[in-house]
């Protein structure tokens, strides 16, 4: 995908002087006091900060915080924890501004954060006469805010449209290319991990991988509804017994293609769903009516094992199994240090997923992990993400 990359224009000396307008993604979670209990995304966003300040351009940050109502604003909806977490890693104040839509005073060499956008009118319905004033506001327009990617409202579409110059942050960018990499030019068999408690929330993209991927490798709830499909019994495991046939043409779609969806071959159970049930390991076909499937079984994490090994690329989104129950976690425990040890390119996301990857060390390994859930989720159902087009339209234009 061709954009017009941020750290370009810095290095050809077009940002010196400019008015720089950056949407981060610094929706970061709080504990009840409004204190920040984890920053990733605030010192995900420095980089691009840094590298505008050090370009020599006048910065505007903006993010959204929460869910505030629009045109009401609240002291709970306030960036002021957020202004304090970043003044301390850039080492400066960050002064922060509120009403800023009609002007805003920033010298170069300094930088501002604008007060929570989503709490001005007109932000999630993309409103054109807002996002004209928010234009107008700058000369360079940069998103780098992929966890927002995939909703076209004022701070992430419209003012790309009508800013002088629109383009992608190193955080956006360096997403659009470790995508490409998995997606558009994968190193062959290309492996994706799909996990998950629904089928339902899943099945778009369980169908748009079945057409690319040479293994899709499903688990949790979603394993339990493919085994269904596959004629075994799951007993009072969790399922969607209304989507077999959908999963049966998942599977039929991969096999017309000479690829497959694997399916375990021994399952880890329990009689109740607690971290201290008693987890016995049978066979696939041996599941009682009364059980529960919580994990994949020892032989087939290691068959799974074995072939995410041998991947060229890996795309995961989700555990497989109760991984927060220490007796149901070896089938996620496994893929995740096939996944670290393997030589393939690997792309990680979703919240879970990453909790994953956290609680396993392993992210150092993985090739690159996505910050954004739903952005990541609707690229993998093969969709355009609105900021990603309308940086292209403008990188065309």
């Amino acid at each position: 995908m061709n954009v017009i990359r941020f750290s370009d224009l810095c290095g050809s000396g077009q940002v010196a002087g400019q008015r720089v307008f950056i949407r981060a993604d610094l929706n970061v979670p709080q504990a009840h006091d409004g204190s920040i209990t984890e920053d990733t995304r605030i010192r995900a966003s420095v980089p691009c900060i840094q590298m505008a300040l050090e370009a020599g351009a006048a910065v505007m940050v903006t993010s959204h915080l929460g869910r505030p109502t629009e045109g009401a604003f609240k002291p709970e909806d306030s960036l002021a924890p957020v202004a304090k977490r970043l003044g301390e890693l850039l080492g400066r104040d960050v002064p922060l501004l509120s009403n800023w839509v009609d002007g805003v005073k920033v010298e170069p060499g300094q930088v501002v954060l604008l007060e929570n956008c989503r709490v001005n009118k007109g932000e999630k319905k993309n409103n054109e006469e807002l996002a004209r004033k928010m234009a107008a506001l700058c000369d360079i327009y940069v998103n780098d805010a992929f966890g927002t990617a995939h909703r076209a409202e004022g701070t992430t579409y419209g003012i790309a449209q009508f800013a002088p110059m629109a383009c992608a942050g190193p955080l956006l960018a360096a997403e659009i290319d470790a995508i490409g990499k998995a997606l558009e030019a994968p190193n062959r068999p290309l492996v994706a991990i799909v996990a998950g408690s629904k089928v339902s929330t899943k099945l778009t993209i369980l169908k748009s991988l079945s057409q690319n991927v040479d293994q899709l490798i499903v688990g949790g709830g979603i394993a339990n509804t493919f085994m269904l499909a596959a004629g075994l019994k799951i007993g009072k495991s969790l399922a969607e017994a209304d989507l077999v046939d959908e999963a049966k043409a998942v599977i039929d779609a991969m096999k017309a293609r000479g690829a497959e969806v694997p399916i375990p071959t021994d399952v880890v159970t329990a009689k109740t769903f607690a971290a201290d049930a008693v987890a016995t390991v049978k066979k696939a076909t041996e599941v009682a009516d009364d059980d529960l499937i919580l994990d994949i079984g020892p032989e087939t994490a290691a068959k799974l094992a074995q072939q995410l090994k041998e991947a060229g690329t890996i795309v995961w989104n989700g555990p497989v199994g109760v991984f927060e129950f220490a007796a149901f976690e070896n089938g996620t425990q496994v893929i995740a240090h096939a996944i670290a040890e393997s030589k393939a390119f690997s792309i990680a996301g979703g919240g879970d997923t990453l909790a994953a990857i956290a609680k396993y060390g392993i992210e150092k390994q993985v090739g690159y992990i996505s910050t954004g859930g739903g952005a990541f989720l609707e690229i993998l159902e093969g969709k355009t993400l609105p900021a990603f087009e309308i940086l292209a339209k403008r990188a065309a234009g």
